[in-house]
């Protein structure tokens, strides 16, 4: 999903979600099947293009819109949609301005949503549908049930996403561990995250869309997606050599960049990584001349590891990830070397060297 879209539907579709008053208000136009324009921006661009009507400057309701809406001209509400400013309205926006509509309302409703910095609605009165513009997007409203059902299966896509993504970290653990993981592997990891990734942000332009009713699928979202965030940029700070988090937000947001077909081919996304990268062996790796992304392994610094590990403090796994390069050289400092660095103390580096599998754990009764 790209910004601009997003914007759109943080923007446009949430002005216009089941459970606000304007929907309240297009609904029952709708249904009375009069039409209507609406436009959310009282601003002195939006004035400018405005001749005629007559000026209300009441408070919002729905039954107030449906009264106006039976006039011909269009309505002109405060930009967060809570004043009715203006009704009966002739808009004139740029008439050069291209547009692939072909009704009169709904001609006027694209000009003026790319000629100005508002919401414009337009309710058809032949079909009976709402359509939200803003800047150059447009998007027709589905009936809910629609909408609701095609949430309800975009979540069950996630639900399956998101066990893989973490079967994969699972199976990189051991791998971490004995020194063993390779580009390949790291690619899967990267893959699932950014379907899951991406997948959400579809859940989540639905959900602007269904409003109140969508309030179950969001709950159970918020369940199947908690911690990803984390846990994927971990993967990225693991691997990849970034550390600062403004530079994984950036990998992030270049990763969303590239089209699904790119993310989903296995050598075109290998390509992509290896030039994103900024540790030494990844950056080593020719995609294009060299074969099997299976012969190169990859340190890991190990953050998901430590993080893991029962009641360590995050003091405790940010000293260590600052203090060595990867997860080997933690493995390889003596249980000494690690008790002397602050926040870790002798105590917590025999934790921390027994769940790396570097010294046994003795069990109470091999006591």
């Amino acid at each position: 999903m790209s910004a601009s879209t997003t914007e759109f539907q943080q923007t446009a579709l949430a002005r216009v979600a089941p459970g606000t008053l304007l929907r309240a208000g297009l609904d029952r136009i709708l249904l009375a099947r009069t039409g209507a324009l609406v436009v959310l921006g009282d601003a002195a661009e939006v004035l400018e293009i405005c001749t005629g009507g007559f000026l209300i400057e009441a408070a919002f309701s729905p039954q107030k819109l449906f009264e106006l809406a039976k006039m011909d001209g269009a309505i002109i509400l405060s930009a967060n949609g809570t004043r009715i400013v203006r009704a009966n309205v002739h808009l004139v926006p740029d008439p050069r301005l291209v547009t692939t509509e072909t009704g009169t309302r709904h001609r006027t409703a694209e000009r003026v949503a790319s000629s100005v910095d508002a919401v414009v609605v337009a309710v058809s009165e032949e079909l009976s549908v709402i359509s939200v513009y803003y800047r150059n997007h447009k998007q027709t409203l589905q009936p809910i049930p629609a909408v609701l059902s095609r949430a309800s299966q975009a979540l069950s896509t996630l639900e399956r996403y998101r066990e893989r993504f973490e079967s994969v970290l699972t199976s990189l653990v051991p791998l971490e561990l004995n020194g063993q993981v390779t580009f390949r592997d790291v690619l899967f990891a990267l893959q699932r995250g950014e379907m899951v990734r991406r997948i959400g942000a579809e859940i989540e332009g639905y959900l602007l869309e269904l409003g109140t009713d969508g309030r179950l699928l969001a709950l159970q979202s918020a369940e199947i997606s908690l911690d990803f965030e984390e846990r994927f940029d971990s993967l990225i700070f693991d691997f990849l050599g970034y550390s600062d988090p403004i530079e994984i937000e950036a990998v992030r947001d270049s990763l969303a960049s590239l089209s699904t077909d790119d993310v989903t081919d296995l050598r075109t996304f290998a390509g992509w990584v290896a030039r994103q990268a900024i540790c030494e062996p990844l950056r080593q790796i020719n995609v294009d001349h060299q074969g099997d992304l299976s012969l190169f392994t990859l340190p890991s610094r190990g953050s998901r590891i430590l993080s893991n590990i029962s009641r360590i403090p995050t003091a405790a796994v940010r000293v260590l990830l600052d203090r060595y390069p990867t997860l080997d050289a933690i493995r390889s400092a003596s249980e000494q070397e690690l008790g002397a660095l602050d926040e870790i103390g002798p105590d917590w580096a025999r934790v921390i060297r027994e769940a790396l599998g570097v010294t046994p754990i003795v069990t109470p009764l091999e006591r």
